[in-house]
């Protein structure tokens, strides 16, 4: 699977069915298992105990029990839940896993986990309490086993009950079946699906709002020739000054602004350089993100056949590459914020505006935009903090056993948590913005700038003197939360 396939089934519904050649892999590597424990030979995890107990050996209904012990023991995370759709992408991810066939997992776990996802039946997870993997996928495992609670038909429900409403009995684990459904990287990897969506939605949106405020600012632009950027060659530049070109074609408002300044200031006149960095950042993620969802990310991971095999302890679940690339989108993101921000400030300083000040027309007995420039400044501010890079962080666990970790499942929250922040730093100054056209609208906007601001003046009206102002935050992310309708914005034919 890609990482889109991973969000459609986790926020869109999607229905997942592996294929007669998928469950051929998982099926011969089971037999391989199976081989092993019926020939009571030495495989970590299969018939020895996790971690710094890997040397301890276990034969019998030992095997299954300590499958079901390591789920109940590894679920201890702690905190809020993760939202539906971040342990829905977490057990897609988990599934996409086992279909390369090398994990060794019993069928009928991954035929409960399918069931679960087309069920809408969706375990509690604690949010907190992951280096990298383990607890999450614990308790979406020990749900499996009739434990703790899910959320089902919009409401939560004990796990018990909604296997006995839609007829599916608690698992039986054997061996293997619990390491396997605790260790890889599914966690981190879901969750980073979900966060790429979310960046490059929200880089697209940066482009429009970005060039509004652009256009409000009666920006220079030269900035923008398309022969001035080819001079820098990163793609991202190309792609962002080919989208503002063409959102700001035929405006008034900037042709009649050539020459009022020698340039800009450079959270104006580097969007291409400052946007585009952040596109190419998100690029190398993907590639990253989509070389995971191809790995095989269990200890040990079983090939060849159970006549001709292999049992191989290594360390593909260790997330270092994940990690990386979730920091990396989480700079990313906490950039267009920052400009974002810096972009605002200037909307409503009237020195530098040549706007009312604050964006409101009797400024003084109006506050006008002021304060939703410090609700910026602070998100702003909090994501910094967040883009510090989670895994240079490292811990020691499992008695030495484990003495280096990725952290990649916390890198993907803060990720997740400086996406909201940034849309919500976006949606002001989409706000600022259009109000800001408020004060032009006697020449014409360009063709993108012009369809943008009316598609925000259906949900929100003009700002013509104070109001209850968070309504108007919230109803601006709404439709930064959506994917913009980017062709329909640069041809002036938003459909209403």
């Amino acid at each position: 699977m890609t990482w889109r396939e991973i969000v459609k089934v986790a926020r869109q519904g999607a229905k997942l069915h592996l294929c007669d050649s998928t469950w051929a892999r998982i099926d011969n590597a089971r037999a391989i298992v199976d081989h092993i424990v019926a020939q009571g030979e030495r495989a970590y995890g299969i018939s020895t105990g996790l971690g710094a107990l890997s040397d301890v050996m276990l034969q019998g209904p030992q095997l299954a029990q300590l499958s079901r012990n390591t789920l109940l023991s590894h679920a201890c995370g702690v905190g809020a839940p993760l939202t539906v759709e971040q342990t829905r992408a977490i057990m897609c991810a988990a599934v996409n896993n086992y279909a390369h066939g090398h994990s060794g997992i019993s069928r009928s776990v991954v035929e409960a986990l399918i069931a679960l996802l087309n069920l809408d039946i969706t375990p509690s997870v604690p949010s907190q309490g992951s280096v990298g993997y383990l607890t999450h996928m614990a308790h979406i495992g020990v749900a499996l086993l009739g434990f703790g609670e899910v959320m089902w038909q919009g409401r939560p429900m004990l796990a018990m009950q909604a296997l006995r409403e839609v007829g599916m009995a608690p698992l039986e684990l054997r061996a293997k079946d619990g390491l396997s459904l605790v260790n890889g990287t599914p966690c981190m990897t879901g969750l980073a699906c979900l966060g790429l969506a979310d960046a490059f939605n929200l880089a697209e949106w940066a482009d429009i709002i970005g060039v509004m405020s652009f256009e409000a600012l009666r920006g220079q632009i030269d900035a923008f020739d398309e022969v001035v950027l080819a001079l820098k060659p990163h793609p991202g530049i190309q792609r962002v000054g080919a989208n503002l070109r063409a959102l700001l074609a035929g405006s008034e408002v900037i042709a009649s602004s050539r020459g009022i300044r020698t340039q800009d200031a450079m959270s104006i006149r580097s969007i291409p350089q400052i946007h585009g960095a952040c596109r190419d950042q998100l690029i190398h993620a993907e590639r990253q993100i989509n070389a995971e969802l191809a790995s095989a990310t269990d200890n040990p991971l079983v090939m060849g056949t159970p006549e001709n095999y292999r049992v191989l302890s290594q360390s593909n679940p260790h997330g270092e590459s994940l990690a990386m690339a979730a920091d990396l989108l989480c700079i990313a993101v906490a950039e267009l914020a920052g400009v974002a921000e810096r972009r605002l400030d200037r909307l409503i300083n009237p020195l530098v505006s040549g706007l009312p000040a604050f964006l409101v027309s009797q400024p003084g007995v109006n506050s006008g935009m002021m304060i939703a420039q410090y609700v910026a400044a602070s998100l702003v501010g909090e994501n910094r903090h967040l883009a510090q890079p989670a895994v240079v962080d490292n811990f020691v666990t499992s008695a030495l056993q484990e003495d280096h970790l990725s952290l990649g499942t916390g890198a993907a929250l803060k990720l997740l948590k400086v996406i909201d922040n940034t849309t919500q730093v976006l949606a002001i100054e989409y706000l600022l913005a259009a109000q800001a056209f408020e004060f032009l609208k006697e020449q014409r906007f360009g063709v993108g700038t012009g369809s943008a601001w009316r598609l925000l003046r259906e949900q929100v009206p003009p700002y013509d003197e104070d109001r209850w102002l968070a309504p108007d935050i919230e109803s601006a992310a709404r439709l930064v939360r959506k994917e913009p309708q980017l062709d329909s914005l640069r041809s002036g034919s938003l459909s209403r």
